[in-house]
């Protein structure tokens, strides 16, 4: 992003889906990290991602996050390329430690016909 926005934070970028450069979904926004809450305004650090965050949800969410495992993936704001329907990424999904879960659920749903 070349220039400073304001962009809504709970509506433009949690639970948006990320997309790498080569265009893969590679996971949903699920928590931000901020910074400058106490003065000036608040940026946005990172975006992370993955089942440990869902802990913050309540208790389907901290269910949820037990169930599944998993670990909690900083994507660096100076990562995005650009924010519209998806977030768009600047590297591969792989480069930033994205879509394991996809990958892993891949292997469970591959034998199925037609999927």
């Amino acid at each position: 992003m070349s220039s400073a926005r304001e962009i809504d934070l709970a509506l433009g970028l949690l639970d948006h889906q990320l997309v790498d450069c080569d265009g893969r979904r590679c996971g949903k926004a699920d928590d931000l990290e901020l910074t400058g809450l106490t003065k000036g305004g608040p940026r946005v650090v990172a975006i992370l991602v993955g089942p440990r965050v869902w802990r913050g949800r309540g208790l389907l969410g901290r269910l949820a996050a037990f169930l599944s495992g998993g670990r909690t993936v900083h994507v660096l704001w100076s990562e995005v390329a650009d924010v519209g329907a998806s977030i768009e990424l600047r590297r591969t999904a792989h480069e930033l430690r994205l879509g394991s879960g996809d990958d892993r659920s891949r292997a469970l749903v591959d034998w199925i016909p037609g999927s």
